[in-house]
C-alpha cells in the first residue's frame, strides 16, 4: 500500500478569490501553512481544504460521461490539475508539489453547484472523480510543469 513509484505533473493551477467568483488561472502560486494558496479563499491556517487537487484523467472521464469534448478545469473549482498520478493513493501521506509539501486530508466531493456548472447530470458525473483536499505542511512555489510525488518516509 505504501509503494507509489509514479510521479505526476502539474497541468493547471487556479485560485478562487471568493465564493462563486471567477477562478483566476495562474502559472504559479505560493503556498504556505498560514495562508494555503496565495489568493485562494480557503487560506485558513490549519484548514483541511487549503488546496484541492484533481486528476486530469478524471476530468476527461467526466467530459466523456457528459458527452462533451472537454471540461474547463476552472468550472470544477479545484486548485491544481495533476496528470499521471492516482491522487487517492496519497491517502495518509505527505507529498511534494513543486517546492511545497502538502498532506492528504480527504476526498473532495462534488457539490450541487456542479449541476449548474456542468449541466444536468454534472453532479453525478463528478461523483468519485472530485479529487482530493490537502493542507500545506511546508510552503513553497507551485508552478505549471512541476512534479507531484510522495514524500519518502524517514
Amino acid at each position: 500500500m505504501d509503494t507509489l513509484p509514479q510521479v505526476g505533473q502539474v497541468e493547471w493551477i487556479g485560485v478562487r478569490p471568493a465564493r462563486r467568483e471567477t477562478v483566476a488561472v495562474v502559472e504559479s502560486v505560493d503556498a504556505s501553512p498560514e495562508a494555503g494558496l496565495d489568493g485562494d479563499r480557503y487560506g485558513r491556517e490549519g484548514g483541511k481544504r487549503q488546496v484541492t487537487l484533481i486528476q486530469a484523467e478524471h476530468i476527461e472521464a467526466v467530459a466523456s460521461m457528459l458527452g462533451v469534448d472537454e471540461v474547463d478545469p476552472a468550472t470544477l473549482r479545484r486548485n491544481i490539475v495533476v496528470r499521471g498520478l492516482n491522487l487517492v493513493a496519497l491517502k495518509g501521506k505527505q507529498f511534494k508539489v513543486g517546492d511545497a509539501v502538502l498532506e492528504y486530508t480527504g476526498l473532495c466531493h462534488p457539490c450541487s453547484h456542479m449541476e449548474d456548472a456542468l449541466g444536468p447530470g454534472g453532479y453525478n458525473a463528478m461523483r468519485g472523480h472530485g479529487g482530493i483536499t490537502a493542507t500545506v505542511i511546508d510552503g513553497g512555489t507551485i508552478s505549471l510543469g512541476n512534479s507531484v510525488g510522495k514524500v519518502p518516509a524517514d
